[in-house]
Order: C-alpha cells, then sequence, then structure tokens
C-alpha cells in the first residue's frame, strides 16, 4: 500500500512474502498466567455472590508468522483469551508480552499505538459492521482514528485491502446489509487488515458461513499471511477448519489450557482423553471406514463452580483416583508438545 501519512511515527511498513515459519522463529506473543473472573450480581443491592472463571491460568505462546488455532467447547473460554490479548477485556491478573512489550502495562498513548499491531476479525459478520455508514467508512475508521493520511489517501487504501480479499472498488460505498454473510466477513477481514497490524485475531470467522462460503474465506486468510507476514490467532470448534489452517493448534477446557502441539502431532497423536474425544467425533470423508467414536458422559462443568482436581475428571473416561485432588500441570511431555494430565508420562 503506497500511503504516506500525516504523522511520520505511523508509516506503513511495505508487506513482504513470506514462507511457513519455521519452529525455530522467535516468539511474537508470550501470555504468562493470564487469568479473567467476571463477577457474578445478586440481590437488592447487586453485590458479587459468585465468580465465572471463564479464563484461569492459562500461559502460551505464539510464534512470529505462524496460525495457532485454539479449540474447545463453546463456553470453555477460547474467546475471551482473545479478547483479553487485546485489552478488548481487561484481565483479573497476568502477563501478556507482545514482541519484548508488556502490553497490560500500556496506557493512552502509548495503548493506542500498539493496537494498531493487533486486529480482530469478529465471529459475526451481522452485527460486528455499522449499519449506518457505507462499508468503506467502517474499513476507514482505523486509520482516521490513528492519523494515518488525508481523506484520499484513506480511501485508495479501503479500494487496496478491498481487492485483497476479493471485493471490488464500487463495494467501499455500499451499506452493510446490502451485503451477503460471506462478503461482509470479507468486508470484516479488510477492516483488520487496513492498518497492517502484526497479529490477527480470528475468532470464529468461518462458523456463521456455508461450508463452500468457509473455503474461501479461509484460501484469503492464507494467502494474506503469505503476503502480509501475519501472524494468527485461530479460535474455531471445528476441528477439520482448524486443521486446514494452523500449525500449531491449543485445546481448551473450562478456562483451562490441555494441550498444545504441532498440529500433524496433535492430530496423529492426541494424548489428553478430551483431545481425543474431540478427534473422534471429526467426520471422515470415506464411508468405508469408521472410527470409534469417544461418547462423553455428562454436560460441561459450570465455570462458576468448576470441579476440583482436573476439571475434565467428572467425564473422563481413564479417570483415576487421584485426578479429583491435585490439578495436573501443563508439561512439555515431547518437543514442543505440552499436555495436562496425570496420565501422560513426563519426559523421560
Amino acid at each position: 500500500m503506497s500511503l504516506q501519512p500525516e504523522n511520520p511515527e505511523t508509516t506503513l511498513q511495505s508487506p513482504v512474502s513470506v514462507n511457513a515459519p519455521a519452529k525455530g522463529a522467535r516468539t511474537l506473543i508470550k501470555v504468562d498466567h493470564l487469568v479473567k473472573h467476571f463477577p457474578v450480581r445478586g440481590g437488592l443491592l447487586q453485590r458479587t455472590v459468585a465468580w465465572v472463571k471463564a479464563v484461569d491460568d492459562v500461559s502460551f505462546f505464539i510464534r512470529d508468522g505462524e496460525t495457532l488455532g485454539l479449540v474447545g467447547e463453546s463456553g470453555c473460554g477460547k474467546t475471551t483469551v482473545g479478547r483479553t490479548m487485546l485489552r478488548l477485556v481487561e484481565p483479573t491478573s497476568g502477563e501478556i508480552d507482545f514482541d519484548g512489550t508488556d502490553i497490560l502495562k500500556l496506557k493512552g498513548n502509548e495503548l493506542k499505538q500498539m493496537r494498531r499491531n493487533m486486529q480482530i476479525i469478529f465471529q459475526d459478520p451481522y452485527s460486528s459492521l455499522d449499519p449506518r455508514i457505507p462499508v468503506g467508512e467502517s474499513i476507514a475508521e482505523g486509520l482516521k482514528i490513528h492519523n494515518v493520511g488525508d481523506p484520499k489517501l484513506r480511501f485508495d487504501v479501503v479500494l487496496d485491502v478491498l481487492k485483497k480479499v476479493g471485493m471490488e472498488d464500487y463495494h467501499a460505498r455500499r451499506f452493510p446489509h446490502e451485503f451477503s454473510g460471506g462478503q461482509r466477513q470479507r468486508i470484516g477481514i479488510a477492516r483488520a487488515l487496513a492498518l497492517q497490524p502484526k497479529f490477527i485475531v480470528a475468532d470464529e470467522p468461518v462458523s456463521a458461513l456455508d461450508v463452500s462460503i468457509q473455503s474461501q474465506v479461509l484460501n484469503i486468510l492464507n494467502d494474506l499471511q503469505n503476503e502480509f507476514h501475519l501472524t494468527y490467532m485461530f479460535i474455531a470448534h471445528n476441528l477439520s477448519v482448524v486443521e486446514h489452517i494452523s500449525d500449531r493448534v491449543a485445546v481448551m477446557y473450562v478456562g483451562k489450557m490441555v494441550e498444545m502441539a504441532d498440529r500433524d502431532e496433535l492430530y496423529r497423536n492426541p494424548l489428553h482423553p478430551y483431545t481425543q474425544a474431540l478427534m473422534s467425533a471429526i467426520p471422515i470423508p470415506n464411508p468405508k471406514i469408521k472410527r470409534e467414536r469417544i461418547i462423553l458422559q455428562g454436560d460441561v462443568p459450570s465455570p462458576v463452580n468448576p470441579p476440583s482436581g482436573c476439571r475434565f475428571h467428572p467425564r473422563c473416561p481413564v479417570v483415576m483416583e487421584g485426578c479429583a485432588l491435585q490439578e495436573p500441570p501443563l508439561i512439555e511431555v515431547a518437543p514442543d508438545h505440552w499436555v495436562a494430565c496425570w496420565r501422560v508420562p513426563g519426559p523421560a
């Protein structure tokens, strides 16, 4: 994008083409002991009577230029993790290091400047766009907030990013209700891309789309990652989609990280019983091949009152006596393969 902002500190860098990151790539984001508890209020005075432990001591990292897939059942805390990392939701405690900077310590203009490097693609393409203004203005809003360029140059950037996601120039003057769901999601991607961020949280960006449109949007995300050297955290509960786009996969259950590994390793050798149950539910596109299903008993526990010890133990098919007594730590049992389960032996 050829764009010269009014403020020299807001110069956009030229995009570069890269391949998939190597395992030795530097760490761009490191999350340590992230906690987010939401208060439950009740009574006449609306006092806090309980806490929803949406994210409870989660640690992980994302390498520069890779895609980390974050999966788990609905309500496990995936979206809260993503929004907390961008400080759209303030964490209860923990540390979030972005390219050497603890973003939880930033305030005012420093936080505003950091937000240019981190964007989000929201799950719902219908409600994430302002219905009262043309989509071109929605895409240009971030550029305007950060004083990037004059109106003409901002409009040129809008047209450029629309083309990157497969849209036409005249679409910039249309309103959100004039587009299909897939087109709206492309517009959401264009808006996230406008400031040329380093990191994008994709919060279930294809879950509301038809299967045929899902593949188009995933291919767009892959192409943009290669062209602009983007780093993604891809939040989803569809493991087939995660397998297609991710370099590494992390699995959450009731606010806890239970397993994290390279994509190929995780799908070939899932070690945590919860991950194994999720994998067994992936359909095989061959009627002659049958996969043994692992049917979990019971319901997902409430994050208001999670089980003691391992949070998966009430539903675990291989539970042991000690699983309810002490919470298993997330340990590296093999190179770049982390598991939180008492049944999985540690490294030799």
